[in-house]
């Protein structure tokens, strides 16, 4: 190739390049005119998508930590909400592995031919969440300090919220009472045969459980209750002072002391009131320990003297502790002496 056919060449592409150069703005701009909505649609939809997701997640977040919060104060909506997952996951349970076999179908029929739909009226339960708050709190409080069941404490909390306004006793007493005598037991027995969640002696008072069908009615928790309450309220009365019912209450009102009885319902009342009036107590509160004297008469002679003006004079009302019991029973065990006061006179 010639030199002038070189040159000719070398021109000639320097030309075709000039032309791509003023060319290529131009394309960009069509093939940009041309992607421009596609990319922003894209990018538009990817970032409305990333804010969404950003947002909801913020949210659902707030309201995870609002609930956990709403729950840690609200015991009685989450015992409720626990209570319906595990009865969902036991019906998935049963949905899952199905029919048992003709065994467990001939249990089924067992148990249908024995039921009674009115059982249900014989329970003494009640749902926690149906009582007001401060009773929803006494009853958790006491469920967990005595390991029995928010249903049946929810009950006896109400019973004695209602029995204390009608005989003008605070229902922690009530409760209280019920903690020391019985551990909120309502098959208790101790060994003087004081019974029921309250230690009433059932034999002394039959002719208060006449009226609910007769002495079998102390093992009924919500008559139990109520009897107690009466039976406490008329010591009350006729000590003239609380610490003095709680004495009689517990049949040592002849003795010098009553074991540190009064000091121990009177300890549990006040975390009571803590508990309803939405203090955070810890269950694992200690009450007093019972006093216990060396060998001490368990009479003193002017409280005997007293005791015998009682027996001849019955305007007095009180008889005697009964003095097998007394005497049998250390001081550490006086709280089985329970309602020892003879029935008022009707």
């Amino acid at each position: 190739m010639t030199a002038y056919e070189r040159a000719a060449t070398s021109l000639e592409f320097v030309a075709d390049g000039a032309d791509e150069v003023e060319q290529s703005p131009k394309a960009k701009r069509k093939v940009a005119g041309l992607r421009s909505p596609a990319v922003l649609f894209v990018q538009d939809v990817v970032e409305g998508v990333r804010c969404v997701s950003h947002n909801a997640l913020a949210m659902v977040g707030l309201t995870a930590v609002v609930a956990v919060l709403f729950l840690m104060g609200r015991a009685d909506v989450r015992y409720s909400l626990e209570g319906q997952a595990l009865t969902w996951l036991m019906e998935r349970a049963h949905l899952r592995d199905g029919t048992a076999g003709d065994e467990a179908d001939a249990g089924d029929g067992e148990l249908l031919a024995m039921a009674e739909p009115e059982a249900i009226q014989r329970a003494t339960a009640t749902n926690p969440s149906e009582l007001n708050r401060q009773q929803s709190a006494v009853a958790y409080w006491i469920s967990r300090r005595y390991n029995v069941a928010p249903e049946p404490i929810s009950r006896l909390v109400q019973e004695a919220w209602e029995v204390g306004r009608r005989v003008n006793l605070e229902p922690t007493l009530v409760l209280a009472v019920m903690a020391v005598e019985s551990g909120f037991n309502p098959f208790a027995q101790s060994h003087v045969g004081a019974q029921g969640l309250m230690q009433v002696m059932t034999r002394v008072h039959s002719d208060k459980y006449q009226i609910f069908g007769g002495q079998n009615a102390a093992f009924d928790p919500v008559t139990n209750l109520r009897v107690g309450v009466q039976v406490l309220k008329e010591c009350i009365r006729k000590a003239g002072s609380l610490e003095g019912g709680l004495k009689y209450y517990v049949g040592a009102a002849n003795l010098v002391d009553d074991g540190g009885y009064a000091a121990k319902v009177l300890a549990e009342q006040g975390y009571l009131r803590q508990v309803a009036n939405g203090v955070k107590l810890p269950v694992t509160v200690s009450l007093p320990q019972a006093v216990v004297q060396a060998d001490v008469p368990a009479v003193a002679p002017a409280a005997a003297a007293k005791a015998g003006s009682a027996a001849a004079n019955p305007a007095a009302g009180v008889s005697p502790v009964v003095p097998a019991a007394s005497e049998a029973a250390p001081a550490a065990h006086r709280t089985e002496q329970v309602a020892l006061l003879t029935p008022t006179a009707h």
